[in-house]
């Protein structure tokens, strides 16, 4: 007698391909989270514009100059939309939100958008809702404030609405970016330099304006200005605009937990102060989140188990 039992199960599925290309992605994030460190410990205080304008243009004219390509088409008006939220007012903001708000508040406030993205998707992608990667969004938010909320955490009204604005304009330029996708044969660092170009070109004209070129430009600025546009620009937006092509658009925005993360541990490590108990518990907390929300749930396993006997 031959029996023969079908079970269908979720189970969360990841191929090594995938897996490869997520670790690719989350090296973007990853550097981003040192802008903190940078913009406080090395930056000129009080030019947010001229930093996000320093961050933008020289990186976007190097990278269109690797690709050899410009926009053709309705990709001009595109890339100036997207460089403007993914950057030109993305950046500004960020560095706003970084100056009037303790490191650990802005990046809580940041972490908030995945959860933006998700439903971004729904709107602009007509996507079915994913309850799996939201619900992993709202987990990572708060271990990340864990993380980095400290019971003196000062809240400035002008900071707050810079941190949350700025995780609005990059979810929406992240959604944007996996919904028109690149045209044919233009390389990543071929839209990351459109972008970056558009970026750099929407903040000239405030950033000169309103901040003007900082007196105070030393040797650390300088470095820094270099670290946040070659490394924190040019190669981190180029692998982070591949990563979108090729991955769930909502699990790639919580490779973004990383930042805040890195953030953490690196202004741990410059105060010399060891992390407590309850931050290494809200670090466990967001790494999971962050790794859990790239599975798909929504796929199904199938397995077949026969057994055959012997009549007599």
């Amino acid at each position: 007698m031959s029996t023969t039992t079908t079970s269908t199960a979720a189970s969360p599925v990841m191929s090594s391909s995938q897996i490869g290309r997520t670790a690719l992605t989350a090296i973007a994030p990853a550097v981003w989270g040192t802008t903190y460190i940078v913009t406080t410990h090395m930056l000129p205080e009080g030019h947010p514009l001229f930093a996000a304008l320093m961050r933008s243009l020289p990186a976007g004219m190097i990278a269109v100059l690797i690709a050899r390509r410009l926009p053709q088409g309705s990709w001009w008006w595109k890339s100036l939309v997207l460089g403007t939220l993914n950057m030109g007012a993305f950046f500004p903001l960020l560095f706003l939100a970084a100056q009037h708000l303790p490191g650990g508040v802005a990046a809580t406030l940041g972490a908030a958008q995945p959860i933006m993205v998700a439903f971004l998707a729904v709107a602009i992608l007509h996507e079915k809702l994913s309850t799996w990667r939201v619900s992993w969004g709202a987990i990572g938010m708060i271990g990340i404030a864990l993380v980095v909320l400290g019971p003196d955490a000062e809240l400035s009204p002008l900071g707050i609405l810079a941190g949350l604005g700025g995780a609005a304009s990059m979810a929406t330029g992240v959604v944007l970016t996996k919904k028109w996708g690149r045209p044919h044969g233009v390389s990543a660092v071929g839209l990351a330099g459109w972008q970056l170009t558009a970026a750099g070109t929407v903040l000239f004209i405030p950033a000169m304006l309103i901040d003007g070129i900082p007196a105070d430009i030393d040797g650390a600025a300088v470095a820094g200005y270099l670290w946040l546009g070659l490394l924190g620009a040019l190669l981190t937006y180029s692998l982070w605009f591949a990563g979108i092509r090729r991955l769930p658009v909502t699990a790639t925005a919580l490779l973004g937990l990383l930042s805040p993360l890195v953030a953490a541990v690196l202004g741990a490590m410059i105060a010399e102060e060891a992390l407590s108990g309850t931050q290494l518990s809200g670090f466990g907390l967001a790494s999971v989140a962050m790794v859990a929300g790239q599975l798909s749930p929504s796929k199904k396993t199938n397995w077949t188990n026969t057994t055959n006997t012997t009549n007599t």
